[in-house]
């Protein structure tokens, strides 16, 4: 089938993409490290070394992919909502301040903190959809704006409402024990946020492919007048899609603080919302790839850790790997004529068989 042609072909380039990546970094250590031996080493096996780095792995990866699925989303309707960032934000200083005000057992705290986040999350990635429906905003404008009214808002509110005077630094109060998520490995952070976004992206995965509503946001995304001559409302569907990117953006921020931190100590961004773009876009918006993708890259920041602590080698080098496989992945006319090649082959294959 010819999409099916065009599924391998898309992992087929994002393949390469990684591979030319990585032998850029090769190249790259062979010429500026003193050692390249123990650098490449560092790099590439580094975050397995040990039990710890590789729970370092699921810990970095479990935000990134919240994150990824949340853009995703959005992605899959081509809306290029990139307020992820405000909305995870946002909605784990408010998390933060309902969980130190709130007493209850755990078995209710913990999915009540969550849903609270969620709807905040929703309702700030309302926000952008609203407008660009009413209006006919820039989704990325104004979710760039907005994300720095998210930021300085959580900020105003932790440092004025839920700040711990005696902690010594500009933190929280500590979240009760009732609030935490549980980390279930020992010695390792490993919690079940991790095991809840997986969970996320097998659903996100179902909505996307076995549902009505899956199906009116892809040919949103596909082609918007002829969805529309189909009978799907779209502006319904970009306010609900960016409804749902906020609402799995916001999950992800307060487990982030549940399972690791226990505190809100986010005085900067922690970048999370722009670590999704970069694994939505390799995932190619595909929930079950997004989850590889958000493990890839954590891979490779547990390994930029483990290049600077024992080598001679910048952590920044994690950055140009980045940088490659994007630029390689997004361009169109990256490895063209192979495409052209497969749906004219199997075109002509369909011919044949018709013929038989």
């Amino acid at each position: 089938m010819k999409r099916s042609v065009l599924t391998h072909f898309t992992a087929i380039r994002a393949s390469i993409a990684i591979m030319i990546a990585l032998l850029t970094v090769v190249v790259v250590v062979l010429l500026i490290s003193s050692d390249p031996g123990v650098s490449l080493t560092a790099f590439f096996l580094g975050p397995f070394q040990s039990g710890r780095t590789i729970a370092n792995i699921f810990e970095t990866a479990s935000p990134i992919m919240f994150a990824g699925l949340a853009i995703a989303v959005s992605f899959q309707a081509r809306q290029f909502y990139i307020g992820a960032e405000g909305a995870l934000y946002l909605a784990a200083a408010v998390g933060t301040g309902i969980a130190v005000s709130t007493t209850m057992p755990w078995f209710l705290h913990v999915p009540f903190i969550l849903l609270c986040s969620a709807c905040i999350g929703g309702i700030w990635g309302a926000l952008p959809g609203w407008l660009k429906v009413r209006y006919d905003a820039s989704e990325v404008v104004s979710a760039l704006m907005l994300n720095f009214v998210a930021y300085f808002g959580g900020l105003f509110l932790v440092n004025s409402f839920f700040r711990d005077p005696e902690a010594g630094y500009m933190v929280s109060y500590t979240l009760p024990e009732s609030a935490w998520l549980t980390q279930f490995i020992p010695r390792t952070r490993i919690h079940w946020g991790i095991v809840i976004g997986l969970v996320l992206a097998v659903v996100v995965q179902y909505l996307f492919y076995h549902t009505t509503t899956g199906y009116e946001i892809r040919m949103t995304g596909y082609n918007r007048r002829f969805a529309r001559f189909g009978g799907v409302r779209t502006s319904r569907v970009i306010v609900y899609v960016h409804i749902l990117t906020g609402m799995i953006a916001g999950v992800g921020g307060m487990t982030e603080v549940m399972g690791i931190h226990r505190v809100f100590n986010w005085q900067t961004s922690p970048g999370f919302g722009w670590d999704g773009v970069v694994v939505a876009i390799i995932g190619r918006n595909r929930p079950l790839y997004v989850v590889l993708a958000a493990f890839f890259l954590a891979y490779l920041r547990v390994g930029g850790r483990q290049l600077k602590l024992m080598s001679d080698v910048p952590s920044e080098i994690v950055t140009v790997i980045q940088a490659i496989i994007i630029l390689l992945i997004t361009a169109q006319a990256f490895l063209g004529r192979m495409r052209r090649y497969a749906v004219l082959s199997q075109n002509g294959t369909e011919e044949r068989e018709a013929r038989t």
